[in-house]
């Protein structure tokens, strides 16, 4: 399925390694997953979430706080692609892994692909997929907007809370394929920055430009979780943009804060490639 960073033709996977046939070589790492950034306008040791924004989502999500985002992204996955007989799901953008890895489990004749610029959250995701005994999961250190994989070769693409991009998806996405985008709605996480902020807001909607596609849907999920501690307070903090907006001064609003009950809101979107 992937194809190589540098020329883009297929690559093949030999002795642990994937190759091209211009000998292109990329290491399997010993977690399990490829990089395939190159440095051409970046710095990939750099790119993306580091280790400590990974582990606070990684103790967040793994509360399960989340879990009724995963499990309609199951549900509503399998449905897009019930009647492919082996269907490609690349998650784009998977942070560290969390649904990458309940889509491989719930899909297991389903080719799963994590793609995560950041080569800590590529890492995170194999170790997950591993430890859940997904062996249909693949991960990979790469960019959305240069994703490694060869035209019209994927069933569905998943974005939760990531970079959009029209061009890289249509190129990808197989005719009438089913692109997904998941994104905040208004009050998502209100009672958090009720804490931080004198005058907390409603967030905006975000608005894509994807001139290649078709909206066919969307859901809206809303719900209430609890959060039992400041530590899972301040995960979950970490975990938004909020963290790199808030001054340290707002921030410490969050110690001594728990426990108290915070809104999730899911806008789920589903769009249809018409290329």
């Amino acid at each position: 399925m992937y194809i190589c960073p540098i020329c883009k033709k297929r690559l093949k996977l030999s002795d642990n390694s994937y190759r091209c046939q211009n000998r292109h070589c990329f290491d399997m790492s010993a977690k399990g997953y490829v990089n395939l950034l190159t440095t051409k306008g970046r710095d990939p040791s750099k790119a993306g979430d580091d280790r400590q924004m990974l582990r606070s989502r990684t103790d967040f999500l793994d509360t399960d706080a989340y879990k009724p985002l995963a499990d309609k992204l199951c549900q509503v996955i399998g449905e897009a692609a019930g009647n492919i007989r082996e269907p490609v799901i690349i998650d784009s953008g998977c942070g560290e892994g969390y649904y990458t890895v309940r889509l491989a489990a719930s899909l297991p004749r389903a080719q799963v692909f994590g793609i995560e610029i950041s080569k800590n959250g590529a890492a995170h995701t194999a170790v997950r997929g591993r430890a859940a005994g997904c062996t249909n999961l693949r991960a990979a250190a790469a960019s959305s907007f240069s994703l490694p994989f060869r035209e019209h070769s994927a069933d569905v693409i998943l974005s939760v809370f990531a970079p959009v991009t029209n061009d890289e998806y249509a190129r990808v996405l197989k005719k009438g394929g089913t692109l997904m985008v998941v994104s905040p709605t208004e009050r998502h996480l209100f009672a958090l920055k009720a804490i931080l902020y004198d005058q907390p807001y409603e967030n905006k909607p975000n608005r894509y430009s994807l001139r290649s596609f078709t909206l066919a849907g969307e859901q809206r999920l809303k719900y209430t979780f609890p959060v039992t501690s400041d530590k899972q307070a301040a995960d979950l903090f970490a975990m938004t943009p909020y963290y790199y907006k808030t001054s340290p001064e707002a921030a410490a609003r969050l110690n001594g804060c728990a426990p108290f009950e915070c809104e999730a809101g899911f806008l789920i979107q589903t769009y249809r490639s018409s290329l």
